[in-house]
């Protein structure tokens, strides 16, 4: 106890820079160096000794025995407010800020509440410690701004979060930066309140103050999947094309453009909606602000007229992305490749493939499903044969759902004992899991060829993957036994289905 009383010039000295306001240039954020910001609670004498004594402990003392010692020293622990005055005088060590936090946490030192949580944000977040900051903010929403439902309206909501408002109240004191409202509504949007982070960005903007870019493409891409494109429209208006801030006359000044990021994130809410005017809107507001697309712009643009079979619209994309040397990738190689697939026109996806290679573009898992698919669906199985040994080699497997569209190709031609062989070679890869389908479809082809032996044999095999047998199955089989001469086994297998209660549909 010696040394602490030793020690505590420095503490003293560091309560009087504690006290000196530490702004924002109001050029920079006025709203934050004004209305929305309040220094914090001082303390009484008895607080303040409390807080000296931490501090001197946590600066002076190293390792372990820090820790120990505060423990044995401060049995009581600290209240809020005491903990945020310790860190704010430790602000310029956020390693030491951030394991008392932890530390306290850990050992029950302290309720933390929107003020010491706010104070360990502002901390880590002026030292750009995002990922501990993060982790922070997401710790503080969960134990202070608990909700049941992770998307309710704004509407809904009475008045923004403690920790939103107690940020905005110690935001001078600590000298932080608007960083830190990034973070807040980063954190709200990872723990999946998508309400909040709206209402704190609304917030934010009315006083002038614009999130990252890359936050408010986080928060529109949100806003779209959640409640589609219309509302991903509104918040970019908000964030992007803010009203003017009161009678005085005073808009909001813009430090933060659109990027092509957030374009292609509307583009994506409009695609996922099957939506085609609308692109078209986008692409004048890129050009009004002087955004230019680049080739993921493109290959959206090229998926919703590939996906409504639209392929000379497509191709026309295609055409303009290279007139203005945008050198396309894997991506828009196969999203061309796989309409022409969906439309049958297998030359021009062969070209384009071929294309790709020349290219030394490698092509992908993807490349090569939809180039089978579409081979199986013109019936030429030996083109979709030779694409899937070149696959094989190049290390990749198909989906299951391919596997089954190239086994019926293969078995309505009566390859069915070369579909059999594809489907041993894809089951010796752990990740792969035949279907329902995939056994049905062979054990029908098998009956039609008269191999009733190798479909039973298969039919074991399936069962004993927990499928069950179907009207299907059974009928493949009696379609089987019939075209043997095997009456008897027929009849059993019809009467095995009453019994088992087996009938059309099921």
């Amino acid at each position: 106890m010696v040394a602490i009383r030793i020690r505590r010039a420095k503490p003293i000295l560091s309560i009087r820079n504690a006290s000196t306001r530490f702004v924002h240039s109001s050029s920079s954020h006025p709203s934050i160096a004004s209305s929305m910001v309040s220094d914090l609670p001082h303390l009484a004498p008895d607080d303040e000794a409390v807080v000296s004594s931490a501090v001197s402990i946590l600066r002076e003392l190293r390792s372990k025995r820090r820790w120990t010692f505060l423990k044995s020293v401060h049995l009581a622990g600290f209240s809020a407010s005491q903990f945020a005055h310790i860190l704010l005088r430790i602000r310029n060590n956020p390693r030491l800020a951030l394991g008392f936090f932890v530390f306290s946490r850990r050992h029950s030192l302290c309720r933390h509440d929107p003020l010491s949580f706010a104070a360990a944000a502002h901390v880590l977040a002026r030292h750009r410690r995002r990922p501990a900051a993060l982790s922070l903010l997401q710790a503080a929403i969960r134990s202070l701004d608990p909700s049941s439902s992770p998307y309710t309206d704004v509407e809904g909501i009475n008045g923004p979060p403690e920790i939103f408002r107690t940020l905005a109240r110690t935001y001078r004191a600590f000298d932080s930066a608007p960083f830190v409202f990034d973070l807040l509504v980063q954190a709200y949007l990872q723990v999946k309140r998508l309400d909040r982070a709206v209402q704190i960005v609304r917030i934010l903007i009315s006083r002038g103050i614009q999130p990252s870019i890359g936050t408010s493409n986080t928060l529109i891409r949100s806003v779209s999947r959640a409640k589609g494109s219309d509302a991903g429209f509104q918040i970019y208006n908000q964030i992007f094309k803010p009203e003017p801030a009161g009678c005085d006359g005073v808009g909001v000044k813009l430090r933060v453009s659109p990027n092509v990021g957030t374009f292609n994130t509307l583009l994506l809410a409009l695609h996922r909606e099957g939506n085609l005017e609308r692109p078209k809107e986008i692409r004048d507001e890129m050009e009004s602000v002087g955004c230019d697309p680049n080739v993921f712009t493109y290959s959206i643009l090229m998926a919703g007229y590939c996906d409504e079979g639209m392929m000379d619209s497509a191709r026309g994309l295609w055409e303009e992305m290279v007139a203005k040397g945008i050198k396309p990738d894997i991506m828009s190689f196969n999203t061309l490749i796989s309409g022409y697939c969906k439309v049958e026109e297998m030359e021009r996806a062969e070209d384009l493939y071929r294309q790709m290679i020349l290219s030394e573009i490698e092509p992908t898992v993807t490349t090569f499903e939809q180039l089978i698919k579409g081979h199986c669906k013109i019936g030429d199985i030996d083109s979709g044969l030779l694409l899937y040994q070149d696959m094989r080699r190049r290390g990749f497997g198909m989906e299951v759902s391919v596997v089954d569209e190239l086994l019926v190709a293969m078995c309505e031609r009566r390859r069915v004992a070369e579909g059999l062989r594809i489907l041993r070679d894809e089951m010796r890869r752990e990740e792969f899991t035949p279907s329902w389908s995939s056994y049905e479809v062979l054990i029908r082809g098998l009956c039609e060829e008269g191999d009733v032996e190798q479909a039973l044999k298969l039919q074991a095999e399936m069962a004993g993957k927990g499928f069950g047998n179907s009207f299907e199955v059974y009928s493949a089989f009696i379609h089987g036994y019939r075209k043997q001469g095997d009456i008897e086994k027929v009849e059993r297998l019809k009467d095995e289905m009453i019994v088992m209660g087996v009938g059309k549909g099921e």
